[in-house]
């Protein structure tokens, strides 16, 4: 699950848990909301997880050079 992802179902639980006072018949919106929060909270970890221990990284690799010289002016 990407960040951008997680931190919409977070907003979104957040929303539900906190913000909405409507009562449904068949259906707890403070739960959903806590349960999406939860899920979102998750997929962060994973997502981080996932970026900084298992992502390929670069190898730094030196190449050897000869120094630059100037190569000799001509006079005009």
């Amino acid at each position: 699950m990407p960040l951008g992802t997680s931190i919409f179902l977070i907003a979104v639980g957040a929303i539900l848990r906190y913000a909405v006072t409507a009562s449904t018949s068949g259906i707890n919106l403070n739960t959903v909301g806590l349960i999406l929060i939860i899920v979102g909270i998750v997929g962060l970890l994973l997502s981080l997880f996932y970026m900084t221990l298992w992502s390929p990284r670069r190898r730094e690799r030196t190449v050897e050079r000869e120094p630059y010289e100037e190569p000799p002016r001509r006079a005009y």
